[in-house]
């Protein structure tokens, strides 16, 4: 999964749940950015490369959603 795809399956799962999501590049440096979900934070690394499996969990952790949701 790239950036970009977790990026629209967060944003999928907040329309489901009636949640805010929003994503904000130009808050972090180069090709990251934040990535706000129900009031938490995380930062989105490179989006047009595939995240790997312990950077995907960590982001996970840290929007508070369980990865088996997306």
């Amino acid at each position: 999964m790239t950036g970009d795809e977790f990026i629209r399956r967060i944003r999928k799962l907040g329309r489901r749940n009636g949640l805010p999501v929003d994503f904000v590049p130009h808050r972090g440096k180069g090709s990251h950015g934040i990535l706000y979900y129900a009031g938490r934070a995380a930062t989105v690394k490179d989006r047009k490369k595939e995240l790997r499996k312990g950077l995907f969990h960590a982001m996970c952790k840290q929007l508070g959603i369980d990865p088996k949701d997306l």
